[in-house]
């Protein structure tokens, strides 16, 4: 772990978090749209320009055509829309590679000036293969549906959400670190019941944020527009009848994901409970009576986006409140961390 705090390269860290968050939420636009297949080719040099002049767009959506999403469910596509989806995947792809600049510019600057210690840039070299591995995975999700189905694999395309989010909470983590002290790894530091209990929250974070992407990836948003029944039930039969299940039927997969939040609802207020009975700072007081109302914002938003039938605005104000949501709760975790290895907080 880094030693060495700096402004610089903090507000460098959460410029960058930034940046891949708007990187995510405009990924969630792009599936939407249904934009994510438009572009068929990976081409990192090339693709930075779109195609000039009427014939190289004739040429870009005959192979368009050649996929099973334009021969399955856009038959009937005319070239404007085609370039409408095509915008949308490519101004993706160019976040992408100002998110690629804005990771690799700033680290070799601190490396040459030695603002960042060689020896403290294990962790900054991690969050360059975790963007690495993630836009590696990203094409690797796209290919998913351009060979025999109008649509991406689920699992690529969570691994794609949760290796970008990895990304994003390293980046924040350190972030913390270089605004708060990092934290001494030389002792063993006991984990006090708030630390626990944050940490038991963010594992279920990642699990909702997991059946999330498996949602979108099966569009299992779309099995019903009901809440808080599906088909006129409780719970539907069927749902657990194999359990290949929990990970392959839309309809288990979206039941998960709409009750999983509800622990979350639960996990937070008892956190609070603990930090104001043992006298934990104002700061994180306030911090966790906000988070709170965050939570309860993140079930109403994914409620009204089942009502709307996965409205654009709402799905993705969901999918932003979500991101806020891992934000907040690393931002705790890492302050929880840092009391435990300094005073206690009931002296």
């Amino acid at each position: 772990m880094p030693r060495t705090k700096n402004t610089a390269v903090m507000n460098w860290l959460f410029s960058f978090a930034i940046i891949v968050a708007l990187l995510v939420v405009f990924g969630g636009f792009v599936r939407l749209t249904r934009s994510g297949l438009s572009i068929v080719e990976w081409n990192p040099i090339s693709g930075v320009f779109p195609p000039m002049g009427q014939q190289a767009w004739q040429v870009e959506f005959a192979k368009y055509q050649e996929t099973p999403e334009y021969q399955k469910i856009n038959t009937d596509m005319t070239l404007p829309e085609y370039q409408f989806i095509f915008y949308m995947e490519w101004i993706h792809r160019i976040i992408a590679r100002l998110a690629g600049l804005a990771y690799a510019l700033p680290v070799f600057y601190f490396l040459l000036k030695k603002t960042i210690p060689l020896k403290e840039f294990g962790i900054y070299f991690l969050m360059g293969m975790l963007f690495i591995g993630q836009a590696f995975m990203g094409w690797y999700m796209v290919a998913s549906g351009l060979v025999d189905r109008p649509a991406v694999s689920h699992f690529r395309l969570t691994s794609h959400l949760l290796l970008a989010l990895s990304l994003f909470s390293l980046a924040l983590w350190t972030a913390f670190g270089h605004k708060f002290g990092f934290h001494d790894t030389s002792r063993k530091i006991k984990w006090s019941l708030p630390s626990t209990l944050t940490a038991w929250s963010i594992g279920l974070l990642i699990l909702q944020i997991t059946y999330g992407g498996m949602t979108a990836g099966l569009k299992a948003g779309h099995v019903s527009d009901t809440w808080p029944l599906m088909f006129g039930k409780w719970i539907p039969p069927n749902l657990f009848g194999a359990w290949i299940n929990i990970f392959e039927s839309p309809q288990t997969i979206v039941f998960i994901h709409r009750w999983l939040a509800w622990l979350g609802l639960i996990a937070v207020p008892v956190v609070y409970y603990f930090v104001k009975k043992q006298k934990y700072p104002q700061d994180i007081q306030k911090g966790l009576a906000w988070l709170i109302g965050v939570v309860g914002l993140q079930i109403t938003l994914g409620v009204l986006t089942i009502l709307s039938y996965v409205q654009i605005d709402l799905a993705l104000a969901h999918q932003a409140n979500a991101l806020l949501l891992l934000a907040l709760a690393i931002y705790f975790i890492h302050r929880f961390r840092t009391l435990d290895g300094t005073i206690s907080p009931q002296k």
